[in-house]
């Protein structure tokens, strides 16, 4: 049924467990059949430019056109892709061997000259909601030793630089040269090195690939994809049932079940990456925003600066009965931001006690005996139960006096919001990739710093220096163990600090038609390339 997660980072083994399950018909991707294969997302796609936004849905359907350096594999092992090879050559000095023969979609090569390319652009993508600066932090300057060598300078020893490279989407230089957002997402711009070409891309509703018969990798065994998005879980659901769909992702909790009982599907599933979590506004100290009195009257003073009443509202949340009740099993409690068993998870970090009265206390030593207004806001189709779990909390919240309206919005629409610092708290998501704890430190917890490329998904504009310094400590120290426990600290001290309140760790879970394999991942991206035919 689900694998726990047990291992250490270096080898991030959770094995994925099938579930037979029964379904429907088998249609369009049988291995004799027309070799089309229909998947359909949960999570809007809301760009095709690999530097756009950082976030699941778009990694999701840019891979299939576009490949990075390094790639975690299905249970999260760091390997090469694009990279044949790296060493590092000096403690400050990184040397990637690139593969030979790679050619972009129009039959040009590959080369050196299209990674630098990359380094320099991803930071740099106008109006980006949370980009992809953070990942090329650690290149101070680099040179290009030959086409297929190229060497990466940093500003110190840097171990993460590999790690880093597995989330950046290298892109052609010729094509990329003055290409903007929208060229990306007309197609014109989608010519990467992936085992998928651009068909067509329909904001909200679809992106259609098909195969790309001179990828590097060897023949893809699908002629086409059709990748679609159905964001309400229902109707998902029912695209399975009906043989309208091959595969589908964060299957409704409450349809599993249903789904067991089917004839001829197969459910796979995987400890997942992704905690729940809760994020105040802390870009504002007067006039908060979204918050008043009982009366409707606007707030002096941002509550969320004070820890007095952060550590009431996380000690009013019921996380065990959550993830029972709301999530039906398919979640963990959580009092931090990865599962145990990985690398720097602090195992003396508890899920925070529910205690309503000490809440209570501590909302009256802050000068709120009787709470205050507020909204929840938070998406309504882009993770299992996301608005079913903010109405949850809102309920817990209103009951020790912080009267709690819920908002839930369109992943579309609340993304976009949430970078504008519209929302007094929100309810969002963030997948640790890395399968480490730095990942969510440098960009959600880092004090937002554009020049320094740190924070760059730190929507609520936390800021701690303490836990900056103890980041920076981190990212430069070298020794596996040494730094691990720098991480433990820094979790510690961001935990106590109520930067963020953990809620749950997903179970990710995938519907698949009987016949076809599909390898579950621990980042939870849904891709051609992880299902084959029977």
């Amino acid at each position: 049924m689900t694998t726990p997660f047990l291992t250490r980072r270096a080898a991030l083994a959770a094995g994925a467990a099938a579930l037979a399950v029964p379904a429907a018909t088998p249609r369009r991707a049988s291995a004799q059949g027309a070799r089309t294969l229909t998947i359909a997302i949960g999570g809007s796609v809301t760009s095709l430019d690999p530097h756009f936004y950082n976030a699941s849905p778009n990694h999701s359907a840019s891979q299939h056109f576009f490949e990075r350096l390094t790639e975690f594999s299905a249970d999260g092992k760091l390997q090469p892709q694009l990279a044949e090879s790296w060493r590092v050559v000096e403690p400050t000095v990184w040397e990637f061997k690139l593969k030979s023969g790679v050619k972009w979609h129009d039959g040009r090569d590959f080369t050196a000259e299209d990674v630098a390319f990359t380094i320099q652009r991803a930071p740099n993508v106008p109006n980006s909601p949370g980009g992809f600066g953070p990942f090329t932090r650690g290149v101070e300057r680099l040179e290009i030793v030959d086409p297929l060598t190229i060497r990466f300078h940093t500003p110190g020893p840097y171990p993460m630089l590999p790690t880093d490279f597995a989330s950046l989407a290298i892109i052609s230089k010729h094509v990329g040269e003055g290409a903007s957002t929208e060229d990306y997402n007309s197609g014109k711009a989608v010519v990467g090195t992936g085992p998928y070409r651009f068909r067509s891309y329909l904001p909200g509703n679809r992106v259609q690939m098909v195969r790309n018969d001179a990828y590097w990798g060897g023949t893809p065994p699908w002629e086409a994809v059709d990748f679609r998005i159905i964001s309400s879980p229902p109707a998902r659901t029912a695209a399975l049932l009906s043989g309208d769909v091959d595969i589908i992702d964060t299957v409704p909790s409450s349809d599993l079940p249903r789904l067991r009982e089917e004839a001829r599907l197969d459910l796979t599933s995987i400890q997942g990456l992704r905690v729940i979590y809760l994020s105040p506004d802390r870009s504002r100290d007067d006039n908060p925003i979204q918050v008043t009195d009982n009366d409707g009257k606007p707030l002096p003073k941002n509550p969320f600066n004070d820890l007095r009443v952060r550590r009431a509202l996380t000690m009013a949340i019921q996380r065990e009965a959550l993830a029972k009740q709301v999530m039906q099993g398919t979640a963990t409690a959580n009092g931090q931001w990865l599962p145990p068993g990985a690398y720097s998870y602090n195992p003396d970090v508890k899920v925070p006690a529910y205690d309503p009265e000490g809440a209570r206390k501590l909302l009256a030593e802050a000068g709120f005996p009787q709470g205050f207004r507020m909204v929840l806001s938070t998406p309504n189709d882009r993770y299992p139960n996301d608005a079913r779990t903010a109405q949850a909390v809102a309920q817990m919240w209103t009951r020790i006096g912080v009267q709690t309206q819920v908002d839930a919005l369109p992943w579309s629409a609340f993304s976009v919001r949430a970078n504008r610092q519209e929302f007094g708290m929100r309810l969002v998501g963030w997948g640790s990739v890395t399968g480490e704890a730095s990942y969510a430190l440098v960009n959600i917890l880092a004090t937002y710093d554009t020049e320094k490329r740190m924070g760059a998904n730190n929507q609520g504009r936390y800021s701690n220096p303490e836990l900056d310094a103890l980041t920076a400590k981190a990212l430069g120290t070298l020794d596996d163990e040494e730094r691990e426990e720098i991480l433990k600290q820094a979790v510690k001290l961001a935990m106590d600090d109520v930067a963020i309140y953990p809620l749950h760790q997903l179970m990710n879970t995938w519907a698949v038609r009987k016949g076809l394999k599909h390898s579950p991942r621990m980042d939870e991206r849904t891709r051609a390339m992880d299902v084959m035919p029977g």
